[in-house]
């Protein structure tokens, strides 16, 4: 599985700050005065004290970062699917043969590569809404510092989170890219897996990173890897959902990965059915849960 990344340190604004500017303090910033002043600073109202909406604030900040720092990052998020792909589906792969999905038969490389696609997109906005968010949250106090300016907790909350499906994204396209060296994308229809990823990027940062917002110490962290490991062997990456017995293909069927998986195999084979927006609707309340939780967790910590 991906190895945490290790926290991000921006280099340090030396130009004035605008409006807009102001909530992009660099990770790590004493914020100690902020914070003061966070109290003495009028909120505005009450809808506009939750959310600015100026969340592209905290998107550009993050861009800045991560063209400065997260380039290795993302060639190794993109190099592990490759590997198993590699390894398990040309390799393992030549001895299973073809198997048959959706009524359609295709090669055991072409069944398992939209898996690793939807685990890649997983572990990628994972990674960025919990090991990050965690330094910047509790060490660099950043959002204690955003917080202080005008952006509300929802601002920020879906700032980082969409700068966490930026980074599943980009694993998206690198191994869409191999896909298609490959010959594994059977449609045109296969670039929907693109949209698919990003789906799946921002329910798990949300969720990720409201659960997050709870931790108190780095050793919490290891439990993310716990989650995560169990959901990429058994979420039906490898092999069908009916190889397990009857009340254990309900627990997989639960799992947020399953559908991810689903979904995704669905689109690259072109061959999307109405149970697709079962797996979109599923995606789409982790999305709003996850919001609600994040936001509210950061007014309750830092807007007290």
């Amino acid at each position: 599985m991906t190895q945490p990344p290790s926290p991000q340190r921006p280099p340090s604004p030396h130009s004035p700050r605008s409006p807009h500017t102001q909530a992009l303090p660099a990770d790590g910033e004493p914020s100690g005065s902020t914070a003061a002043s966070a109290l003495a600073a009028p909120r505005p109202g009450r809808v506009r004290a939750f959310y600015a909406g100026n969340a592209r604030a905290v998107v550009a900040r993050g861009l800045q970062v991560f063209r400065h720092n997260n380039s290795i990052l993302v060639a190794s998020g993109v190099l592990e699917p490759i590997l198993y792909l590699l390894a398990m589906g040309l390799g393992l792969g030549s001895l299973i043969g073809r198997v048959k999905y959706a009524g359609v038969t295709i090669s055991y490389a072409a069944y398992i590569a939209p898996a690793l696609l939807a685990a890649s997109a997983m572990n990628g906005a994972v990674m960025d809404s919990t090991v990050n968010v965690f330094f910047r949250l509790k060490h660099g106090r950043l959002y204690e510092a955003m917080l202080t300016t005008s952006l509300g907790p929802l601002d920020v909350a879906l700032g980082e989170i969409l700068m966490a499906v930026f980074r599943g994204f980009l694993y998206a396209c690198g191994f869409v890219a191999v896909m298609f060296a490959l010959g594994l994308l059977a449609s045109p229809w296969s670039l929907t897996a693109l949209g698919v990823a990003m789906l799946m990027a921002f329910a798990f940062a949300a969720i990720g990173m409201g659960i997050t917002s709870f931790f108190s110490g780095w050793y919490q962290l290891d439990w993310i890897f716990v989650i995560l490991q169990p959901l990429f062997l058994f979420s039906a990456t490898f092999y069908p959902i009916d190889v397990y017995p009857a009340a254990v293909q309900w627990v997989v069927q639960a799992l947020p990965l399953w559908h991810g998986v689903e979904l995704m195999r669905l689109s690259i084979l072109g061959a999307a059915t109405s149970s697709a927006w079962i797996h979109i609707v599923y995606f789409a309340g982790m999305i709003v849960i996850g919001l609600a939780l994040t936001s509210t967790r950061l007014q309750k910590l830092f807007l007290r």
